[in-house]
């Protein structure tokens, strides 16, 4: 019987970053979102901390209730360029026009305008911003089976990706931290404080506009690079249907339904949830932690960033190894263990300093690799072979995750709103 992925099919070395590319406008954007977003509008534009946490919130809904529905409709579309290229071209025009404006004071206001009411003003932004980035993401995870067809060559495409991911992140922090030093360099005989404020928006300006041109890049060399076969939608279902009936595959086929009664669908998905709640609020907060708390020169929130992405990077490398020596729980809980030990330290040590805050940065970029990859891989286990309901399980868990995080930063920012005191959450003091 025919199948939709033609036995066989592989992708030269140079298609495979072509493809890779098609992911790094977007963890570019995330890497700035996540990092960089509250201090921004705290530290810079002078919003309160409750506000702030609104803005997070909105663009983490967005986000999660987009990923379903572009995900159904992409399934669905029928177009002569390819209907998951359609879906990115359509995401990464949507990132390119509106991200600008999220790393941009309010064109329309002044310094009476009320803060409310700049709200307003960057959610229409934040929106599109997330539709966008999560158009881009579906799209180019469906991408995968399409394009080749053997297990280990879909492996081999989802390391090229993670890979641009890393490069994307350190792209980021390395070029923050060379405008910091620019910006010192050139105002040495000035008053320009090791603190930020208002002087520092045309840096987070010309930060943003250097990642969207070397995103956008990269997304046009996914576009020429990556050839995705166009095929009719009715046509296809009718040939893959077939082969995924109960009748040709023995045991139950899963489809949503199925999942949602079984306990362990549940339990995997709690863990993944605070497994993201501990990765995304520690990377938003931990600029906060160091500017505001700590009280350090405003260049170390593109330092310490870089020192635990690659502290998880290398981590990373021997996950693979240890997790099938230790298994995949000890591993996780090996993770967990340096997560806590990163918050004891700095819960301990009140005055913490230069020289010991690239040890904690280590402890958690360390921790926050291994329970990440250790949760994706609880995941993977609990889908198994059900892999034709793989989407919604991967959907749900986004789901879970964005809100969770969404609704933990706005806890977090509403407990403070003035920022005139600490609070710690995760072993991070946040104002």
């Amino acid at each position: 019987m025919e199948q939709f992925v033609p036995a066989g099919r592989s992708l030269s070395a140079c298609r495979r970053v072509c493809f890779a590319a098609g992911h790094f406008l977007n963890d570019l954007c995330s890497s700035m979102w996540f990092t960089y977003l509250l201090v921004y509008l705290h530290s810079v534009l002078g919003f309160r901390s409750t506000y702030g946490g609104v803005l997070l919130l909105i663009g983490q809904i967005a986000d999660g209730v987009s990923t379903p529905l572009v995900g159904y409709q992409s399934d669905k579309t029928s177009c002569f360029y390819g209907k998951r290229k359609t879906w990115h071209l359509f995401g990464t025009i949507c990132v390119l026009v509106s991200f600008p404006f999220i790393f941009n004071p309010c064109l329309a206001c002044n310094d009476s305008t009320p803060q409310w009411a700049q709200i307003l003003y960057f959610s229409p932004f934040i929106i599109i911003f997330q539709i966008g980035w999560a158009a881009t993401q579906i799209s180019h995870l469906s991408l995968i089976p399409g394009l080749v067809s053997s297990e280990s060559d879909r492996v081999e495409l989802t390391a090229y990706r993670y890979a641009f991911t890393v490069v994307a992140n350190i792209t980021v922090y390395s070029v923050a931290w060379l405008l910091f030093h620019f910006q010192a360099q050139n105002n040495m005989d000035t008053s320009i404080s090791d603190s930020l404020g208002k002087v520092d928006i045309p840096l987070f300006r010309t930060l943003a506009l250097v990642m969207l041109a070397t995103g956008a890049l990269f997304s046009m060399v996914f576009h020429i690079g990556t050839k995705e076969e166009v095929t009719d939608s009715m046509s296809e279902n009718q040939r893959i249907l077939p082969s995924t009936s109960q009748e040709e595959s023995p045991g139950l086929v899963f489809q949503w339904k199925h999942w949602l009664k079984e306990p362990s669908f549940y339990q995997v998905a709690f863990l993944y949830m605070c497994t993201r709640l501990i990765v995304n609020l520690s990377q938003t907060y931990i600029s906060v932690y160091l500017t505001n708390s700590l009280m350090l020169p405003k260049n170390y929130i593109a330092i310490i960033p870089l020192v635990m992405y690659v502290s998880g990077f290398v981590c990373s490398l021997v996950m693979k190894p240890v997790s099938k020596r230790m298994g995949i729980s000890i591993t996780y809980l090996v993770g967990l263990l340096l997560v806590v030990g990163f918050a004891v330290w700095v819960l301990v040590d009140k005055s913490m300093g230069a020289e010991t805050i690239y040890g904690a940065a280590v402890l958690l970029g360390a921790g926050s690799a291994s329970i990440l990859v250790m949760s994706l891989s609880m995941t993977a286990t609990l889908i198994g072979e059900q892999t034709g309901s793989a989407a919604f399980v991967y959907g749900s868990m986004s789901l879970t995750d964005k809100l969770a995080n969404g609704l933990g930063v706005l806890l977090i920012q509403s407990t403070r709103p003035c920022g005139t005191a600490v609070l710690h959450v995760n072993g991070l003091t946040v104002p």
